[in-house]
C-alpha cells in the first residue's frame, strides 16, 4: 500500500514540476504575442 501511495505522489510531483517549467515558456510566448499585436495595431493606425 505504501508503494502505491509513493508512486502516486511521485507522479503528482513530476506533473507539477513539469507544469511549472513550461509556465515560464507560456508567459514568455504570450508576452511576445501581445507585443507583436500592439506593434501591428500601432503600425496599422499610424496613418
Amino acid at each position: 500500500m505504501k508503494r502505491i501511495i509513493l508512486s502516486i505522489m511521485a507522479v503528482i510531483i513530476g506533473v507539477l514540476s513539469s507544469g511549472c517549467a513550461t509556465w515560464s515558456g507560456i508567459k514568455q510566448d504570450s508576452s511576445e504575442a501581445w507585443t507583436s499585436t500592439k506593434r501591428t495595431v500601432h503600425n496599422a493606425t499610424a496613418d
